[in-house]
């Protein structure tokens, strides 16, 4: 299983300039294969293909007055441009088929130098390493200074190097799991949950307990509503607006990185503690078109439940999604029987057949843990978790970098 581990990274001046001219030379390739693409689509001949972008798009412009400066960076990166231009068009072309999941993508467009985020990447074949002091020698770069957080449990086999909206330098590896130190990392149990995801808390276990919302959202408005007047105020173009713009992408990026932090805690927290786990199938579309969108959206059930996934599957868990139209919260959890729809205000109620004083959220939980049919079984072992994709996952590289490696 392959993992991506971020650590952020702190260029001096010298190599933000080289870096700056990474992400522009990358660009320029992802968008001449695009235009190539298109101009053949138009012309109603076939597609060129990734030899020949290859062959005309780097080796040839090269060696032209107009694209010479893509000399200037490592030709590792203008390829993985050409993969990520090739692998937009195959999604694209799936998306067109049925073959790809979810809603229907858009044809690759041409990216900007305005653009929130840049990236570059760097494969087994552009030779870069980590040096015995620690850093992230990267070719036609330098060696960059990073902050280690933790420990990279394996060999990487590539590294993204990411510019982010709020202007943070992040180096993402790609790691390959193995299945057997997960496994001793944690060891089988015979505990089972089912949890119901809410707005005022977060999660409802089966058991009765309850996981408060945080809102990072709601409690960081009033100083996201400042700096956004700020920027209003500040004129079109000026540097004055450039400092406000980083402002408000500095003070979102706090929001987002505190209620991942808080999702990642709390879903190692639940994997850990439990084999089987149940959770709804939520459509968190369709309720973000509510008057509830900001909260729901403030909660990120989506970006938990994934984070459920992967870790179910990286260490031998079982993860169930019931279905979304199941009547957990209009069933007694005792009895069996259907007591109807109720408002949402309504937190606790009887049943009207055995008499049974439920807590809304806790009676869900219990019932969904039934519906996903993990009430019988000790460890989860009847029911298979179905494939998901690895969080933040990457496709590597074919071997391995060499040199000195930090593990």
């Amino acid at each position: 299983m392959q993992l991506r581990y971020a650590f952020r990274l702190y260029p001096d001046a010298t190599q933000q300039a080289a870096l700056a001219r990474a992400f522009g030379c990358a660009r320029v390739v992802f968008n001449d294969a695009v235009r190539a693409r298109e101009d053949a689509r138009k012309a109603g001949r076939p597609f060129p293909t990734a030899s020949q972008l290859s062959t005309r798009l780097i080796t040839e412009a090269k060696r032209t007055a107009e694209r010479s400066w893509l000399g200037e960076v490592s030709a590792v990166v203008l390829q993985q441009s050409l993969r990520d231009a090739e692998a937009a068009y195959r999604n694209f072309f799936a998306s067109l088929k049925g073959a790809r999941k979810g809603p229907k993508i858009s044809s690759p467009r041409f990216k900007s130098r305005k653009d929130a985020r840049q990236s570059v990447r760097f494969t087994a074949n552009a030779r870069w390493s980590i040096t015995g002091s620690g850093r992230l020698s990267l070719p036609k770069i330098g060696a960059v200074k990073v902050k280690w957080s933790r420990t990279l449990p394996a060999t990487p086999t590539s590294v993204t190097v990411v510019k982010d909206g709020a202007s943070r330098y992040v180096a993402s590896f790609v790691i390959d799991t193995d299945p057997a130190t997960d496994a001793m990392r944690m060891p089988e149990t015979d505990r089972i949950i089912g949890i119901d995801l809410g707005l005022t808390h977060l999660a409802v276990l089966s058991d009765g307990t309850k996981i408060d919302s945080p809102r990072f959202l709601r409690r960081a408005e009033k100083k996201l509503k400042k700096a956004q007047q700020e920027l209003s105020r500040k004129q079109k173009g000026s540097k004055n607006r450039a400092k406000a713009r980083l402002k408000v992408a500095r003070a979102h990026a706090e929001v987002a990185d505190a209620r991942r932090e808080f999702h990642h805690q709390l879903s190692t927290k639940l994997i850990a503690e439990n084999q089987g786990i149940a959770v709804e199938d939520l459509s968190v579309a369709g309720l973000a078109r509510t008057k509830l969108a900001k909260s729901v959206h403030d909660a990120g059930w989506a970006s938990f439940i994934s984070m459920l996934a992967y870790k179910a599957e990286r260490y031998g868990r079982t993860l169930v999604k019931t279905g979304r139209f199941e009547p957990t919260s209009q069933t007694c959890s005792t009895c069996g029987v259907k007591d109807g729809p109720k408002p949402l205000n309504v937190r606790e109620w009887t049943c009207t057949a055995c008499g049974t004083v439920h807590d809304r959220d806790t009676n869900a939980a219990i019932n969904i843990k039934t519906a996903a049919g993990l009430a019988v079984s000790a460890c989860g072992a009847p029911v298979r978790p179905e494939p998901v994709l690895a969080q933040r996952a990457e496709t590597g590289s074919h071997g391995f970098p060499t040199g000195n490696r930090a593990a």
